[in-house]
């Protein structure tokens, strides 16, 4: 697998009385490497991550395009040969194997997934689609979260960021119970892909619909993080950072309990604020 960091010499300069001073020294970054998943030998899309957690992040990208709904379309997940100019593995290119089904519907979706690369989404159009694909329609709430276990929750989740610490230079993507017990975390230079993994993980493990958890993200929250939410049946979308009105858009028509601007002692409930316990 490839290496989570990579160690570079930098010139460490620190401003003074005299001017600036400067130093060599160490510094520890996260890794980021293009990985491509490919369908019968094809490439389907290609993003920049962080290695590990690969095949979470093939299943969850394919969950979010509303490729797979349930784990026996998934026949099998494997590395292909890809390698460097020294001719060692790099594990940047992953095959997926679905059933017929499946694999039809991503010949239909790769134009759009291209599409969506090189273009992006716009309006109302979008949340129409988005609204339309989703394979775990909204019911009656099972999410019940007293308001004090969200505004912990980015505590919780920057507790966990391991990578973060050593290079701080990744997003993280943390799913939690009613509860606020922390049920998985992945980290990523990508926000998207850090919630991939997560959702990815979830499917892998038979979970899906993640219906009665909440989502905890350690920057914005954009309309495609929304997006992934819904697809995945999450009931609670935080951020740290603000929302994109088109991600608010998207919350209220999915059904979705969007806050952002959540720092511990405050949080913005933009959508559906019923979820949440304990206010006044």
């Amino acid at each position: 697998m490839g290496r989570l960091t990579q160690r570079r010499r930098v010139l460490r300069v620190t401003r003074s009385d005299d001017g600036a001073a400067s130093r060599q020294r160490g510094d520890v970054l996260a890794a980021e490497e293009p990985l491509e998943l490919r369908m019968r030998g094809e490439s389907f899309t290609v993003t920049m991550r962080t290695p590990g957690h690969d095949f979470e992040l093939s299943a969850g990208f394919l969950v979010s395009e509303g490729i797979l709904v349930r784990p026996e379309q998934l026949l099998a997940l494997r590395y292909c040969a890809g390698t460097d100019e020294a001719g060692n593995q790099t594990y940047n290119v992953v095959e997926a194997d679905l059933d017929p089904a499946a694999a039809a519907l991503a010949v239909r979706a790769r134009r759009q997934v291209m599409t969506t690369s090189a273009c992006g989404i716009c309006g109302t159009t979008s949340i129409d689609a988005v609204e339309k694909s989703l394979p775990h329609p909204s019911g009656a709430p099972q999410l019940q979260m007293d308001v004090r276990t969200l505004l912990e929750m980015p505590d919780r989740l920057r507790a966990g960021q391991q990578l973060f610490d050593k290079t701080g230079g990744v997003h993280a993507a943390g799913l939690f119970s009613a509860e606020g017990e922390l049920l998985c975390v992945r980290e990523d230079v990508g926000r998207h892909n850090a919630v991939d993994k997560v959702v990815g993980r979830s499917f892998l493990d038979g979970d899906l619909p993640l219906a009665g958890t909440a989502l905890q993200v350690s920057g914005r929250a954009s309309f495609e993080l929304v997006q992934k939410a819904a697809m995945a049946g999450i009931e609670l979308l935080s951020a740290v950072g603000a929302p994109s009105s088109l991600a608010a858009d998207l919350a209220d028509t999915a059904g979705i309990t969007l806050a952002g601007f959540s720092r511990g002692k405050s949080v913005n409930v933009y959508t559906h604020p019923g979820r949440i316990m304990g206010l006044t």
